[in-house]
């Protein structure tokens, strides 16, 4: 679905540092070995960031049996799986972090993992849960089109559309990531229902405001 990064405590698009209290969590829970699991888990997110998410779970996963009390390492594997296609595995170390922390910031992510083994009552599950919890409004619309495409994959197309279609009216213009993740699959959901002069218009103010965004700019020349 998406690829957002991980919690505060992990360093972001050009970042380098681990948040303090990840840090001297693994170090902690590590023991004599601490140093090193950390500077494992610094080259894990460094390759998260650069998009190498099959080497960063290479090297959490001795990690994480080493010291499985370190949430912070269960939230970078579980969203490195999740990256790399792996949507079992990366829900159950998404829910475990989900457990330990009483977070529903990655709902979205859990949602998708659902989704994509075809739990679809496991995705209403979830979505309840994090639209009992509001977090961060942007974690709400990320969890908002995992629903809608989950649905379409139902056959629901036009309840799908509709949905997407009501909170792009809300959120008005595609300025934010999860507002242009709502824009691109409006257009997608669109083409796929054939109205072509919807997805060209969702797809060309999508570009205007982000023209690297995916592959905006071929799916656009394909329908031109």
């Amino acid at each position: 679905m998406h690829g957002r990064e991980p919690g505060s405590g992990f360093p972001q698009p050009g970042g380098t540092a681990l948040a303090e209290e990840v840090e001297q969590e693994i170090l902690r829970l590590g023991g004599r070995s601490g140093r090193f699991l950390l500077e494992q888990v610094q080259a894990a997110a460094g390759a998260y960031l650069a998009g190498r998410e099959r080497e960063a779970v290479r090297l959490l996963r001795p990690v994480r049996e080493r010291i499985p009390d370190a949430i912070g390492v269960r939230e970078l594997l579980g969203l490195s799986l999740y990256r790399a296609g792996r949507y079992r595995e990366a829900a159950r170390e998404l829910e475990e972090w989900a457990r330990r922390s009483e977070s529903a910031l990655h709902h979205p992510e859990l949602m998708d993992c659902a989704r994509a083994q075809g739990h679809r009552a496991r995705v209403e599950a979830l979505w309840a849960e994090l639209a009992a919890a509001s977090p961060d409004p942007d974690v709400v619309i990320e969890g908002r089109i995992v629903r809608a495409a989950t649905r379409a994959d139902a056959g629901e197309l036009d309840e799908a559309i509709r949905e997407l279609t009501r909170l792009a009216r809300r959120v008005r213009r595609p300025t934010r990531p999860a507002a242009q993740r709502v824009w691109y699959v409006l257009g997608d959901l669109e083409e796929r229902a054939g109205n072509l002069a919807r997805a060209r218009r969702y797809w060309s103010e999508l570009r205007a405001a982000d023209p690297t965004f995916a592959d905006v700019a071929d799916r656009l020349r394909a329908i031109s």
